[in-house]
């Protein structure tokens, strides 16, 4: 590819479609313990809101559990309630010290409803692409060179095809994963 900055730009913001595609499949629960998924839940603690992953400290103890210990007792309730408030599905038992966290077996109802969330994320990350790629698009039809525009607009179809089976492949990944029992 020729290091136009019409092209490095979208290129740019394709890598930026997949990182987010990447961190929002990382959040969804798949039947085992993932600290992803809790990791970026806001928790009211000393008078302003923050990440957990901020505040506490988020280890898998087991294939089904997540253990979360704050790194300030004081703000355990704090921790319990925003977990409690996320109603990610999972039983919450704390201890005094540490908050665990048991993820139950995926029923193959949920499953299906996960499935289609990833359905939609992937589609999400699509439509993202398609606008980034409208915007480069314009940037190119500027061109007065016919041959330059022509290559560019070539190599921007193939870097869409090429992000958009990241995309594919990403989702297909993740629902084999979703639907390992």
């Amino acid at each position: 590819m020729s290091s136009d900055p019409r092209l490095a730009s979208f290129l740019a913001e394709a890598d930026k479609v997949m990182l987010h595609l990447k961190n929002e499949f990382s959040k969804l629960q798949t039947g085992r313990a993932n600290p992803a998924l809790v990791e970026h839940l806001d928790v009211e603690a000393y008078g302003q809101r923050q990440q957990l992953r901020a505040v506490a400290g988020v280890t898998v103890g087991d294939s089904r559990t997540i253990v979360i210990q704050p790194w300030d007792r004081s703000i355990l309730k704090d921790v319990e309630k925003a977990i409690q408030m996320s109603n990610i599905g999972a039983s919450l038992v704390n201890d005094g010290v540490v908050i665990r966290l048991s993820l139950p077996s995926m029923s193959e109802e949920r499953r299906g409803q996960m499935k289609k969330i990833v359905n939609q994320l992937a589609e999400d990350a699509r439509i993202a692409l398609r606008k980034h790629r409208q915007e480069a698009h314009d940037r190119i039809k500027q061109e007065k060179d016919e041959d330059v525009k022509e290559t560019l607009q070539q190599q921007l179809q193939k870097a869409v095809d090429d992000g958009n089976a990241k995309i594919a492949d990403a989702a297909k990944k993740k629902e084999e994963e979703l639907m390992k029992i």
